[in-house]
């Protein structure tokens, strides 16, 4: 069918740029590249929204979290993501975690029942030369189209690693040592006792060698043009972490503090954790353990963790680069190509990390594109909101020369230095919800059902 705006890329962005645009009656093309008998190095099927890392949308808490904040934000500007995350919540505390299988078969669902929608199982090669498009095919665009954008930006994309980490069968874990709680006992997001993750827990011994063998384990190997590419820190291996200090876990991924075993009454000398990956409750995946050890030795050393030595793992860890990018330079205000002001990019290939901050560049890009079909004019979310603290930093507040991908935190917003510290955050939350509640009549106006 003919189309009035073209998606390249099935992920959270460009699935949620489509949503956007096909509730307001605006016909699209989607085109996503897995069904083709082709995936990036990461993804594992072929659905829409796949999540190849970890199973977590982070803190739900839009009173005192960014990232929680931005949660409410998406909500109230109708996401697609932000529904199918409901749809297929999992416990985690006070996070949002999902079922993955569930939460894709969502998003395509939904997605499917817009007639104003085609999904097109198709591998785009080149820059559309015409035509309103949005670009999202995240971090590991396919080589062909990576060297399009290359030619149309006239510079080199940045890029650095992103891990995935374990997960492990639930029925392999050893509940006679290990034990279910949420740090502090902080209450379950889904209600009931606040006991969402399985701790493994680990003496003074115990961890000094597994520290040794993650420093020691065997590596993947690096390729040539791997060689200088570097780690986001939110997302950094843990045999990384550990070669920066013999404690540095323990005020990582493995902190013991507000974890009491029950077999001792104490805090053990380090924890890890697992948190639930599906619905059933059959698969956890192993909290802050993205790695790039090699599998065999991923194995071996997991196994010395307490309560994994009979572990059977669903999925081992992995590495893969992620491309974006130089946005600041390269992208305007309105996340259009300054070279080909058609084409805007959304999702991680802008720089922002993170699936709801993937998701969120891609419901504004949607928004934005609906409005320039319409004849509206464009106003950005302020940038006191989540949203517009977000777009503002990929699209020119950040510093180009040392630009790198971004959660969404309150660093990004504008400050509120006459607010006492240990009350900020509820105020940058407060402030951002009253200037979203002004500003979104005017620029999200009502889907057509």
């Amino acid at each position: 069918m003919k189309h009035d705006v073209h998606i390249i890329g099935g992920g959270l962005a460009g699935s949620e740029a489509a949503w956007q645009l096909g509730r307001r009656g605006f016909t699209v093309r989607l085109s996503e590249m897995r069904g083709t008998g082709e995936r990036s190095p990461a993804h594992q099927t072929d659905a829409l929204a796949e999540l190849v890392c970890s199973n977590s949308f982070r803190s739900d808490d839009d009173e005192k979290n960014a990232v929680g904040l931005l949660h409410h934000e998406m909500r109230r500007c109708d996401s697609l993501i932000m529904a199918a995350a409901a749809r297929a919540q999992v416990p985690a505390g006070s996070a949002l975690a999902v079922d993955r299988d569930v939460f894709s078969a969502e998003v395509e669902a939904r997605l499917s029942a817009l007639p104003a929608i085609e999904i097109v199982r198709e591998r785009i090669d080149v820059l559309p030369e015409s035509g309103l498009t949005i670009v999202a095919t995240g971090p590991l665009t396919a080589e062909a189209l990576a060297g399009s954008i290359g030619r149309a930006t006239g510079a080199d994309s940045l890029a650095f690693f992103d891990a995935i980490a374990p997960i492990v069968h639930r029925e392999t874990i050893d509940m006679d040592i290990c034990w279910m709680a949420s740090r502090w006992d902080k209450p379950s997001k889904l209600g009931g006792e606040s006991k969402d993750y399985i701790n493994c827990p680990m003496g003074k011994e115990q961890y000094l060698a597994f520290h040794a063998g993650l420093i020691a384990g065997e590596k993947t190997a690096f390729k040539e043009w791997e060689a200088n590419t570097p780690y986001f820190d939110g997302c950094m291996p843990i045999e990384v972490m550990a070669e920066r200090g013999v404690d540095t876990l323990r005020f990582g991924p493995m902190k013991p503090v507000g974890l009491d075993n029950p077999r001792t009454g104490r805090w053990p000398h380090a924890v890890v954790q697992l948190r639930q990956d599906n619905k059933l409750g059959t698969l956890w995946n192993m909290v802050g353990f993205q790695t790039k050890l090699k599998h065999a030795e991923q194995v071996r050393l997991f196994r010395t963790i307490p309560g994994l030595e009979q572990a059977e793992f669903a999925r081992l860890g992995g590495l893969h680069r992620n491309t974006f990018l130089n946005s600041p330079v390269l992208l305007d205000r309105q996340l259009r190509l300054g070279s080909a002001p058609h084409v805007r990019f959304a999702g991680q290939i802008t720089g922002c990390e993170g699936y709801v901050e993937s998701a969120a560049v891609g419901l504004m890009a949607g928004l934005m594109a609906a409005a320039e079909l319409a004849g509206r004019d464009w106003r950005a979310p302020p940038r006191t909101t989540a949203l517009g603290a977000l777009l503002s930093h990929i699209t020119g507040d950040a510093e180009a020369e040392t630009y790198q991908p971004m959660n969404v935190n309150f660093g990004l917003f504008p400050p509120l230095p006459e607010v006492k510290k240990k009350q900020r955050k509820e105020a940058y939350t407060a402030r951002a919800k009253e200037d979203l509640a002004t500003w979104l009549p005017a620029m999200t106006p009502a889907a057509q059902g």
